[in-house]
């Protein structure tokens, strides 16, 4: 089941570091983890909710021993925009930088993966009504970043 989903763990990695051989290397240390503590998985039906979560927390785990909240702006300085739809993706990637690491988590985990609210819930242990509320306020401040001009 784990390397079913290894590029779904990874798309998940990088969407935190934004750099391909750090989100190899938290795949592979998350990947290690879960093997590590299979045992203390109560439900296989829950696998995947519960790799999401080791990824995840390695992620941040990783941004916090770096002091790196982002390297999102390494990675946009790099990028070359020659279309106006792309500025607009621009403008949201930026938008969601801006917001803290747990703010980043429910956008990406929501609009990214794809996940439902009781998924979310699971992964983040969380009721689903404080994730619904916690999406909002960070769609809130993206709005709010995005119609500032982008300062």
């Amino acid at each position: 089941m784990m390397m079913e989903n290894r590029q779904k763990f990874y798309r998940i990695a990088y969407s935190y570091v934004k750099n391909e051989q750090e989100a190899l290397e938290i795949v592979s240390d998350a990947m290690y983890k879960g093997l590590v503590h299979l045992k203390d998985l109560r439900e296989m039906d829950y696998f995947i909710t519960w790799m999401t979560r080791i990824i995840i927390n390695t992620s941040l785990e990783t941004l916090r021993k770096k002091s790196k909240l982002t390297q999102y702006e390494d990675y946009m300085a790099e990028v070359k925009v020659e279309e106006t739809g792309q500025d607009q993706n621009l403008d949201l990637y930026h938008a969601i930088d801006m917001l803290d690491p747990d703010e980043k988590s429910y956008v990406i985990l929501k609009y990214f993966e794809e996940r439902t609210y009781r998924e979310m819930s699971d992964i983040l242990e969380m009721p689903q009504s404080t994730i619904k509320s916690k999406i909002y306020r960070s769609l809130e401040k993206m709005k709010s970043y995005l119609e500032g001009g982008n300062k």
